[in-house]
């Protein structure tokens, strides 16, 4: 539920910038999302279309673009994408790792009337 939470925030701050641009109207919105951040893009949407009605960001469109996870052995610095649930190195088999992509969640660009 905490897509609501999210929502609001994207669309104060949508507001607040498209107002700062004298816009009239909010018509896109794009976000990107890591495949491991744990926002879900329908109940975000959902939520959106709820709080956006009577606002200037009424049936703006949000489109997500998805960042892969991308993972850095620290034994032996191979960047790799884990397969399914085996988060291992391919190369060194070291559980020892960071996450380089696919936690993001951002909001990288509003485009108005």
């Amino acid at each position: 539920m905490h897509e609501l939470a999210v929502a609001e925030s994207i669309l104060e701050i949508a507001v607040r910038h498209a107002k700062g641009q004298n816009a009239q109207k909010i018509t896109d919105l794009y976000i990107v999302m890591g495949a491991w951040s744990s926002v879900v893009d329908d109940s975000l949407q959902f939520h959106w279309d709820l709080l956006s009605d009577g606002t200037i960001a009424k049936g703006a469109i949000l489109h997500f673009k998805r960042i892969p996870v991308e993972l850095l052995c620290l034994d032996c610095g191979q960047s790799y994408a884990p397969s399914s649930r085996d988060l291992l190195c391919p190369k060194c088999e070291s559980v020892k790792i960071k996450v380089k992509t696919g936690e993001e969640f951002f909001l990288e660009a509003i485009e108005v009337e």
